[in-house]
């Protein structure tokens, strides 16, 4: 790690050289935050700009800016969607710090201009296959039952699928649902799904804005190879007291936020709770009005301002599914701790320090009888320290650079019998325990009007240490030898480089051209034999016998804006190659199996594909569409006799779209049209008779495919009438899921024909027809 140290500060003094010097002859700077005036909420990529020189910036993730230029007399524009421009004539002769508060703007016409600025930003930043939503565009998509969903809504961007009907879980151009960083507030989700993944567990209502990115990941995050979610929640109204909630068919919230003695202390406190459970007294059978089945979730965050130089944040996340009956129980659930620093050092240099706190659990007890009874545990806990720093030498460069640890344990599984005459021994996989750190450095640069380059690297490094137990295997993968590693041994290594570069080439004020190419590396995994995940899986992490996943992705594009920048379009071509890839051998067992790296097979993979978006506004409607082609393969030793064949997350064909209308300032409707490839899937194809039975012969491995999956969601939505002086406002909203019906598979068995016997059919199994939701929101 002193070498990776040593390198990265070698970089970072040639990236300083690139710039200005440091000395008393650089231009001065304006710099400071930029935020809601209504809440007092930070504005993450609020646009900065110098009307006469025609420079600018944009906020990083805490709503700061820093802008140099030559001393003079200027026009700065702050502009943010969703918000009314504010222009600022000013003196600049001496660093200075300027915070400015912006006003949200209902004018829709207004609000069209703003968007037609940031649309322009967005053709000229060298980033590609990033999505950025905010909570107001996730509130207008229709929900199923009713419950507005981030992750629904990313499902409907291209390039990302559910990896199951209503499922939280998402596939990324072709990887599977592992590969995807989720991050609140910067501490890591392992299980983004309630009800066994039907929703998420990021509650809309305390959430400030949502960020996907697509392979073309910022140096800064690293450890998966599909993309990244960057999730943050809100700061807190700091002008005022007030709360937001709703009633809905499943569940109901309430969030609180508000001014804590003064403005500079703000907080913000959001709950959630589903009440099937309330009505199952009700039911018919005894069993069932017996049994629990809700879950939970509370998020909250205090932050105090100490100075414009001095700012801290504490968050916390506590999530829990509850499910049970007569004699069997299960919960499980995520648990993270954020708490974070910023620091200006000086008008060119902010810093962030981050600790967090992760854990994901599940427990599930049965206790029908005293025989039968066990108590079955798996716990993960990670720990992590971050500092990262921005830096802003001239207004042509912006390079940020950090170092982060993360010590991640691992109890997979403990089974014990609870009952006096128990059948079951003590079961343990053993535990296992690693260090994760990293270190990067990336500018962003503006080399012409034309040419803007984003350029990086990150350095990565994993330990495997002790306490813990290696099994070696040979080439049948069968255990040789048992090695046991006393506490705080470091038993194995791997580290990595891993570059990242993009660039924009701006043909027109409303079209440009990007390339980009990233390398990352993935040492944690997860264990599943389901497409859709369930509580029961496990993460493992890399090993002498699980060597980490390495992904090179390259991607082009072309950006175009038309009528006035109100349609934003673009087409994105990538190709993925990937190595050390994993999968399991025919029949796994991956539960309570303390050999479970016997289980595994290693190759390689691709994916490519092109992916197309339009986003419209256009007066009274908005929405997007999109579509994408791709394709996604693997070749893993010794699984489909050697044979390249799909993975379980290609779908050749999705299609999205998603239109919204402002009928009125009180009634809205919305809808979107989802339509994909059937998933690959291994199916009978034969079968023979043998002694009596009949024996089925499968296909090759994900030879064959479900059937295609399409639906359409409606909703309108009702607002109340707006009087002066009432704090109280109220909507209702109507959503319809799944409106013509369409009963797409779940599951397919193939089971003996009852009056046909020896005759074998197909069985589909489907979740949903049409499901009806109403929701009563309110803000006061």
């Amino acid at each position: 790690m002193k070498k990776t140290l040593s390198f990265l500060a070698m970089l970072f003094v040639c990236l300083c050289a690139m710039a200005e010097p440091l000395d008393d002859n650089r231009k001065p700077v304006i710099s400071g935050y930029i935020k809601d005036a209504q809440t007092g909420e930070m504005l993450v990529g609020a646009t900065v700009f110098l009307r006469e020189n025609q420079s600018g910036v944009t906020t990083n993730t805490y709503g700061f800016y820093s802008l140099a230029a030559t001393p003079g007399d200027y026009t700065l524009a702050i502009a943010f969607l969703g918000y009314r421009t504010i222009e600022k004539k000013i003196n600049h002769s001496k660093d200075q710090s300027l915070n400015v508060s912006l006003e949200p703007d209902v004018a829709e016409l207004s609000e069209i201009q703003v968007t037609a600025e940031r649309a322009q930003d967005r053709i000229a930043a060298p980033q590609m296959g990033m999505q950025k939503l905010q909570a107001k565009t996730i509130k207008e998509v229709p929900a199923l039952m009713g419950e507005v969903d981030a992750i629904k809504v990313i499902q409907l961007l291209p390039g990302v699928q559910a990896a199951s009907e209503g499922s939280s879980g998402f596939s990324v151009r072709g990887g599977n649902p592992d590969q995807n960083l989720i991050l609140l507030d910067e501490a890591i989700v392992y299980n983004a799904g309630h009800m066994m993944g039907f929703f998420s567990v990021f509650n809309n209502d305390a959430i400030k804005d949502v960020n996907l990115y697509k392979g073309d990941i910022p140096a800064k995050n690293g450890g998966r190879l599909a993309s990244l979610l960057d999730i943050r929640m809100k700061d807190g109204n700091n002008q005022k007291f007030s709360g937001t909630g709703g009633i809905g068919t499943i569940s109901s919230r309430l969030t609180l936020e508000g001014p804590i003695v003064n403005e500079k202390t703000q907080f913000v406190l959001a709950g959630r709770r589903t009440y099937a459970d309330l009505f199952l007294p009700f039911a018919s059978k005894e069993r069932a009005q017996d049994s629990k089945l809700y879950f939970y979730d509370l998020n909250a965050k205090v932050s105090h301002t100490f100075s414009d130089r001095d700012r801290v944040f504490i968050s916390a996340y506590l999530g829990r599914d509850v499910f049970g009956t007569e004699g069997i129980e299960m919960d499980f659930g995520n648990q993270t701790l954020t708490a974070r620093w910023n620091h200006v050092f000086s008008p060119v240099l902010f810093s962030n320090l981050t600790l967090t706190g992760s854990q994901y659990d599940y427990h599930w007890n049965i206790s029908m009888n005293d025989a039968s009874g066990f108590d079955w545990k798996s716990e993960l806990n990670d720990y992590s320290a971050k500092l990262d720093f921005n830096y802003y030498p001239n207004t042509n460069n912006q390079v940020t650079f950090g170092v982060q640890s993360i010590r991640h344990n691992v109890m997979p599984g403990l089974v014990k019998g609870t009952g006096t005459s128990s059948m079951y021994d003590e079961i343990r996989v053993p535990d296992t325990h690693a260090w994760e750190h990293a270190a990067y450095i990336e500018n962003t640069q503006k080399i012409s009007e034309r040419i803007n380059l984003r350029y990086g690297l990150r350095v990565s490094e994993f330990q495997n240490i002790g306490k813990g137990t290696h099994y070696s295997y040979d080439n049948n993968y069968e255990v040789t030898d048992t090695t046991e590693y006393a506490s705080g041994n470091i038993f194995n290594t791997y580290w990595g480089l891993e570059p990242r570069a993009g660039i924009t080439y701006v043909l027109t004020p409303t079209a440009s051209i990007k390339g980009s190419y990233s390398r990352t590396y993935q040492y944690m995994q997860l264990a599943s034999n389901s497409t859709s995940g369930t509580p029961l899986d496990v993460w493992y992490p890399s090993s002498p016998n699980v060597k980490p996943q390495i992904a090179d992705q390259f991607a082009v594009g072309f950006f175009k804006n038309i009528f006035n920048n109100t349609v934003e379009m673009s087409i994105e071509g990538f190709y993925k190659n990937m190595q050390n890839s994993i999968d399991f051998k025919d029949y796994p067992n991956l539960l309570l199996n303390k050999f479970m790296e016997g289980e595994l097979r290693f190759g390689k993979s691709i994916a490519y594909g092109a992916e197309f978006l339009a986003r419209f506004n256009l007066h009274k409607w908005n929405g997007w569409v999109s579509y994408t082609l791709s394709r996604s393969e693997r070749q893993i030793n010794g699984i489909n006799n050697n044979k390249w064949y799909l993975s379980p997350y290609d779908h050749p064909h999705d299609c999205s779209v998603v239109v919204n209308y402002s009928h009125s300032k009180r009634v809205s409707y919305s809808a979107n049209w989802v339509y994909l490839t059937g998933a690959p899937a291994t199916f009978p194809v034969g079968r023979f008779e043998s002694g009596g039975n009949i024996v089925p012969i499968y296909s090759d491995r994900n030879a064959e495919r479900m059937p295609d999956y399409h639906r359409l969601d409606l909703s309108a939505t009702i607002r109340g009438k707006e009087k002066p002086g009432r704090k109280w406002q109220g909507e209702w909203v109507f959503s319809l899921y799944n409106a013509y019906a369409q009963h797409n598979a779940w599951i397919i068995n193939f089971v003996e024909d009852e009056e046909n016997p020896g005759i074998t059919k197909a069985e589909k199994t489907y979740l949903f027809t049409f499901v009806p939701a109403v929701t009563y929101n309110f803000k006061f």
